[in-house]
Formats: C-alpha cells, structure tokens, sequence
C-alpha cells in the first residue's frame, strides 16, 4: 500500500503516551521538536512536524500561569500532554501543551510546524497556497488546522479532533534563542527550533 493510499487514515500517526513526556517544561519544549500534529476535520486529516515551540516555566512573568489559575488559564494545569488554546489580543488563536503535574501551570507554545498530510485543506483554511507560510507562527498554525476555543482542555494523547504523534522522524540540529514577542522575562533562552528549517518563525537574526 503506498503513501496515497494511507493518507487520511487515523491510524497513521500513533497518540504520544504521555509517559513519553518528559514531566518538565523545557525538557518538553525540545522533545516536541520533530514530534506531529494531527487534526482530524470533516474532510480528513491535516498534520504537521513541530519545528518551533517555546516553553513557559514555572516563576515565568511571561506565562499565563504565573499568577494562578483562572477560568481562562485553567486547561494550562492540567497534567502534561493537555491543550491550552486561548486567543492571543483578540485575533489569534494560539495553541499549547501543558507541560507538568496537575495543579502547576505552565506550558509549550506550538510556534511552527512543517505541513505534511492536508495540505489543500490547510490551504483553504488559510486562503493561500504557499506551503511555507501555513503555519509558520503560531496564528497561522492554529488557522491552518482550523483550532479553536473548542479544543481547550483536550487530552492530546489520545486520538480524537486533535493529537501528539511521534513518526519516527529525527528533527534535525536543534536550536535555542530568546522567546518572540513578549516584554517579561524576554531575555531567556526558552524558544527551541530545527536549524534551517523554511517553516521557522521569527527574524532571521534568531534562527542561524
């Protein structure tokens, strides 16, 4: 059976055992590196590699837990392996994992991913067709494979309308810099990334 024939089938990509993840956030953030998206849509699956993630630690000015928990935040302490999807300024959807034990509040951003099955839905999700720009920055990933408020709260090691799967791939010479976009804590080293990679996010200045 070739590759055009298995495309769209759940049971390509295998759910992450969330005993596969590593229970601390930074260890996290670099595991996902290469690790899939799967998002399940009425008209089949849409996935993609993770290439870019930044974490969000436990004492962190910049992550939504850092001043407890909150009918907004909540989905964020859950155990590790957990969605936290919020809108970021009232536009963009953003997508996270939590990232430790129940009850502690931190979390990976899903920066980038490298489209690989559902490129024409992701297409039209977007309204473009340039593969490199899908989901290149977390509001065009989220767009892409059409994340919403809905999915907050989901377990992602379970199959279902969106998961975590492994396919064996190697991501490749990983990178580490400052995290995009924020004013707190903005001078640590929390943003992980595939060296090279077209899909990355971000100024080149932080991607050699």
């Amino acid at each position: 059976m070739g590759r055009a024939d298995t495309v769209n089938r759940r049971d390509d990509h295998s759910p992450l055992a969330r005993a596969e993840l590593p229970a601390n956030t930074v260890s996290l953030a670099r595991y996902l590196i290469g690790k899939v998206v799967v998002r399940e849509l009425p008209e089949g699956i849409a996935s993609g590699r993770i290439v870019e993630t930044e974490a969000y630690v436990v004492g962190d000015a910049a992550g939504h837990g850092y001043r407890g928990m909150t009918p907004r935040n909540r989905s964020l302490f859950l155990e590790r392996g957990h969605a936290y999807v919020y809108l970021a300024y009232g536009i963009s959807t953003m997508l996270n994992v939590s990232s430790e034990m129940q009850g502690i509040g931190t979390g990976v951003l899903i920066r980038a991913l490298e489209p690989l099955e559902g490129i024409p839905i992701m297409q039209l999700n977007r309204g473009i067709e340039r593969l490199r720009d899908l989901a290149r920055g977390p509001g065009r990933l989220a767009q892409a494979l059409r994340i919403d408020r809905s999915l907050d709260g989901l377990d992602l090691c379970r199959q279902g309308p969106l998961w975590l799967a492994g396919d064996g791939h190697e991501a490749g010479e990983i990178g580490q810099s400052i995290r995009i976009g924020i004013s707190k804590d903005a001078d640590r080293l929390l943003r992980f990334y595939v060296r090279k990679s077209p899909f990355v996010s971000g100024p080149g200045s932080l991607n050699a």
